[in-house]
């Protein structure tokens, strides 16, 4: 779930390293569209409810469906800003978690199942790794029924986005794909803008990340699709990997077809 943040330093060179190597160069069409929507200011068609990035910060970040036609929902903010990046440690927990190098150690809000455990175990794995699959945290759920009250919710599969399905993300210059894996539940604010720390790590570099510690600038683009075709499944991408590297990578030939279709010429 969402994890919130206190600043530290850790220095993790070799995955700094790994990071230059599993990114993409965001492609011409998709960088067209990202200043398209930073400079239109806000969500002209929103969803309902607005949400935080930062905890303590304004809440009038949306998710937005500005482009419906082209199948996708993306996270937007006030003016020319998108989204930051937490960090989430949920599912697969020590000592069972490959990769896992201590940074989660600090995290203050750690589940240990992710929301699609259920259906990730069909893929022949026992949850999500956070150290290993590249994933983001879309949706805000009231798993209280009520309580708080004042609690906003959004659930992307009431608007056609499926469990698993690929999510571009840009950030830090990069195009990087990640699957919808966890949803925030209301233990805190409702937040936007989270992805797992493999995910963070290659966008961001090990030094400058940790369970506490993600990314504050609202400057990070997502990209949910919806649609099936969306969905990697048990064999569109490479679940049993035991580096984020591998899994990454196993997802590319998807996210590059998805984000073939974005266009700003089509609203």
């Amino acid at each position: 779930m969402a994890a919130l943040r206190i600043h530290s330093v850790i220095g993790f060179i070799s995955i700094s390293l790994l990071c230059l190597t599993s990114a993409g160069t965001v492609p011409s069409n998709l960088q067209n569209f990202i200043t398209t929507v930073k400079n239109g200011g806000a969500c002209k068609n929103p969803f309902p409810h607005s949400f935080y990035d930062l905890d303590g910060a304004s809440q009038n970040f949306r998710y937005c469906n500005d482009y419906s036609s082209q199948g996708i929902i993306y996270i937007k903010g006030p003016g020319a800003k998108l989204a930051n990046m937490d960090i989430d440690c949920d599912g697969i927990q020590p000592p069972n978690r490959p990769g896992d190098d201590g940074r989660c150690g600090s995290s203050t809000d750690t589940q240990a199942t992710t929301s699609f455990q259920d259906v990730v175990q069909t893929y022949g794995i026992e949850d999500l790794n956070a150290f290993v699959h590249s994933y983001v945290v879309l949706g805000n759920y009231n798993d209280a029924g009520g309580k708080p009250p004042k609690y906003v919710t959004f659930h992307p599969e009431e608007h056609g986005v499926e469990p698993l399905s690929v999510v571009a993300v840009v950030c830090n210059n990069q195009l990087l794909y990640g699957v919808w894996g966890d949803a925030n539940g209301d233990d805190g604010p409702p937040l936007v803008g989270e992805a797992s720390i493999s995910l963070a790590t290659l966008c961001f570099g090990a030094d400058s990340v940790n369970g506490n510690e993600g990314h504050d600038a609202s400057d990070v683009m997502y990209i949910a699709f919806t649609g099936h075709d969306a969905v990697p499944g048990a064999k569109g991408a490479d679940w049993t990997a035991t580096d984020a590297s591998s899994f990454q990578a196993s997802l590319k030939t998807l996210g590059d077809r998805l984000v073939s279709r974005i266009s700003v010429t089509s609203a």
